[in-house]
């Protein structure tokens, strides 16, 4: 499973959603933003413009394409950081400010049914797709776990 693999098991849909929470002030604040909107391939990058990408976007990521995959990922992911330390925090994940050390096992801190637990903790108080999406991500990048989580609405 790759990086992509979470954006087209999650849907078009749930990218379309994604897109329109990306923060355009927190791309600039880590400085982000000239970055993204030329891998996004963007001659202005705006919420408009960022939300009518979609489309396009959608087909890169059926392509394939890993960097797009995983810069997105990063835009969405510092545009809600807020969810990121709480669901760390409910994880009992060591973090400074939603970031991991570079030496923690952070998947030994995934116990069984932890996706289900923080879903049902957290849907509601945060916009479901980003919540899926930072899920699904987490188990991926960290504990390598190839199975979509999709819980019914």
């Amino acid at each position: 499973m790759q990086l992509t693999d979470v954006y087209l098991g999650l849907g078009q849909d749930t990218l379309e959603q994604l897109l329109k929470t990306v923060s355009l002030g927190k791309l600039r604040s880590y400085q982000l933003f000239d970055r993204m909107k030329a891998r996004l391939h963007l001659a202005k990058l705006n919420a408009d413009t960022l939300r009518k990408s979609a489309p396009r976007l959608w087909t890169r990521l059926e392509n394939g394409e890993q960097e797009l995959a995983q810069e997105l990922a990063q835009a969405i992911l510092i545009s809600h950081m807020d969810m990121i330390v709480a669901v760390l925090d409910e994880l009992g994940i060591p973090h400074e400010d939603g970031f991991f050390q570079k030496d923690l096992d952070a998947a030994t801190y995934l116990t069984g049914g932890w996706r289900e637990r923080v879903y049902e903790k957290f849907n509601g108080r945060f916009p479901r797709a980003v919540l899926l999406f930072y899920l699904n991500h987490l188990a991926f990048e960290v504990a390598r776990d190839e199975t979509m989580f999709r819980p019914a609405e």
